[in-house]
């Protein structure tokens, strides 16, 4: 798998409350976060403790101050859902969900039990609570926005009341620019429901406060750890995203044989962690900022990085204190917690602009951060499209020196990526592999932009100076599960980096053949750009094909003749057998790699065989699929 991002949170300074418009208990309560749902309940007449909630980190928290607003934010994971209703209790609340949706429709990881919930709880009465839901998808998947679909659809049939109408955003396209859209119609749906106006203060003032740290115990500081300082150091079971396993890399080595790109085969040894997992999960790694970039932005901010700082939130009630651990060095903080690699959103542009010292500089940058056509045209060509990171807008525009700490407080935190699983418990109990391809490209202003994980990947060697190269890492569970019943078909498809669970699947299955089980047919659809190049585990491929773990391996090199042949292609060739595993033996289809292109293509693939060989039109095939999707029958794990 490419380095793939999951969630970007935002920080963007707050602004002090005004009484204004509102008393306490009359506040227009709003929350938001990407992925999570967000709710919250206060009354002061109840004896219960009132729950700590994070300021809110997104544009909205600004808009809201204009407006006499107060935001407050929370983790479904972290509190009850059945408190919901209480929202009700407060005059003119209002609460925002902003759902993420992961793999086929399903809820991100700290949504799931209010997903359940609403699922389970036909009872509930929501009447009172005032909502709206905006979805963060990508249109290239099957299930598009399916969690904001459903949060906004299901709210309003527990009796809620809607404020304004769902809006959806589409990362293959420009989320962002989506979001802006949305939220501009959103205020003006918020203002005539409550009676509110805007106060038109627009000024930029600062969430977190800095504080250097002259003389302290360095035992006290942050050095990259996720969670608990010095968790790195005595390591504390159960880990997860929050207690990430520092895994020993015990294999790095190169899968193709040729070529300008780099493929590459990890292993990651678990031994003693406790963490188990299945074929078909991912494995989730914290990676580092190359350090060359950090010196740059350290160089041309002029600042010594191993200051140790701390960034504290000027809100004394808000349970988010800093916007990264702290204390820590302005290096530590570039290099392990903040994302610099990424083109910076609009909201942080805005808030850069006022220290361009060329006004002309301050100008685009606030037409950048505008709705208006032309600003978003050149946020698309001169950030987005030209690839402009921090330091590339940095060092363009020689003007805007931002002092750094302002600009940690603005940049997104560094997340996780996650990478499909490339083994078996089954036989590999104590390791977990890993198949990727390295990123790197070069922009339209020439320079080289290298993707942050596979890069620091590639460079994990198993010893380093004597030392043992680690890997932070969690599991996160999935759906893209082998049958219940060996005895089930499998289609596999997966082409490039795409092959990597169904390597942990060819094991298991061969696995369950040495257990004597009956196994059913286990077809591998398979695809490279030139056989002498990047067929990658050709040796383990061919081996399971010999010893009849493999029943059937096609393997298409797109490039080796002079019309392209893609997976799509050889599924259409074996249509005959393809459609008697599927519709008469009960086969599980498995789709692995991307979903802007292949995915598509080879769901049209399996469309062409259900009209060709089993005598469909192609809405009766289109609606064959579907329900092999609904029966778990046609599982994907696509990214784009």
């Amino acid at each position: 798998m490419p380095d793939m991002d999951t969630e970007t949170t935002r920080t963007e300074p707050a602004v002090d409350e005004e009484a204004s418009l509102f008393s306490t208990m009359d506040l227009l309560l709003f929350s938001v976060i990407v992925g999570f749902v967000v709710y919250w309940f206060m009354s002061r007449k109840k004896p219960e403790p009132i729950p700590e909630f994070k300021k809110l980190d997104t544009p909205l928290s600004k808009d809201a101050q204009r407006y006499g607003m107060k935001g407050m934010v929370a983790d479904p994971e972290e509190y009850s859902m059945g408190e919901l209703s209480r929202l009700s209790e407060i005059k003119n609340s209002l609460a925002i969900f902003c759902m993420a949706t992961y793999g086929e429709g399903d809820p991100t990881d700290n949504a799931q039990d209010f997903y359940d919930w609403l699922q389970e709880n036909d009872d509930e009465d929501l009447s009172g609570l005032n909502y709206t839901v905006f979805g963060l998808g990508n249109k290239t998947y099957e299930h598009y926005n399916a969690m904001g679909k459903y949060v906004d659809k299901r709210l309003g049939e527990l009796g809620a009341t809607r404020i304004y109408d769902l809006g959806m955003g589409d990362d293959d396209g420009n989320l962002e620019e989506d979001f802006v859209s949305w939220r501009e119609q959103f205020w003006p749906a918020v203002c005539e429901h409550f009676g509110v106006e805007a106060s038109g203060d627009e000024s930029s003032i600062r969430q977190y406060e800095l504080k250097e740290h002259t003389d302290i115990n360095m035992n006290k500081v942050y050095t990259g750890e996720i969670g608990r300082l010095k968790s790195f150091e005595v390591q504390k079971p159960p880990f997860d995203s929050k207690n990430p396993f520092l895994a020993p890399v015990t294999v790095n080595r190169k899968l193709n044989k040729a070529g300008e790109r780099h493929l590459m085969h990890l292993e990651l040894d678990i031994t003693g962690s406790k963490i188990r997992y299945e074929s078909g999960d991912h494995v989730a790694v914290f990676p580092t900022n190359d350090s060359a970039l950090v010196n740059k932005l350290g160089q041309i901010l002029g600042v010594d990085l191993d200051v140790v700082i701390s960034l504290n939130n000027l809100d004394e009630e808000s349970n988010k204190k800093h916007p990264f651990p702290c204390p820590t060095t302005y290096r530590t903080a570039l290099t392990h917690y903040l994302d610099i690699t990424h083109p910076p959103r609009t909201n942080v542009l805005y808030e850069l602009a006022q220290y361009a010292s060329d006004p002309k500089d301050q100008e685009n940058m606030r037409k950048m951060a505008s709705s208006s056509p032309e600003g978003k045209a050149l946020y698309q060509s001169w950030v987005l499209d030209a690839s402009r990171n921090i330091l590339a807008i940095l060092e363009d525009m020689p003007s805007l020196r931002p002092p750094v700490d302002h600009l940690c407080e603005l940049l997104p935190r560094l997340q996780a990526r996650y990478y499909s699983i490339a083994s078996s418990s089954k036989v590999h109990p104590n390791s977990i592999h890993i198949c990727a391809v390295v990123v790197e490209y070069k922009t339209k202003t020439g320079r080289t932009n290298k993707g942050v994980a596979t890069n620091w990947l590639k460079n994990k060697l198993v010893t380093d100076n004597g030392h043992k190269s680690t890997v932070p890492m969690y599991i996160r569970k999935s759906q893209f599960r082998l049958p219940f019943k060996s005895t089930n078909p499998v289609i596999m498809v997966g082409p490039g980096t795409g092959i990597a669970p169904f390597m942990g699947f060819i094991q298991e299955r061969g696995w369950l053949k040495q257990q004597g089980k009956e196994v059913g047919e286990t077809v591998l659809f398979f695809g490279c750009r030139h056989k002498n190049e990047d067929y990658i585990y050709q040796e383990e491929l061919e081996g399971a094909e010999k010893n009849g773990v493999l029943t059937q391996l096609n393997v298409a090199f797109s490039r080796d003749q002079d019309h392209k042949v893609y997976v799509q292609h050889l599924l259409t060739k074996n249509k005959e057998h393809v459609w008697k595993l599927i519709h008469t033996d009960n086969a599980h289809i498995y789709i692995c790699g991307d979903a802007r292109n292949m995915a598509k293509d080879v769901q049209t693939a399996f469309y062409e065989i259900a009209e060709e060989v089993g005598g469909m039109t192609r809405t009766q095939a289109v609606d064959y699929v579907k329900k092999l999707m609904t029966k778990g029958r046609y599982s994907q794990d696509v990214w784009s």
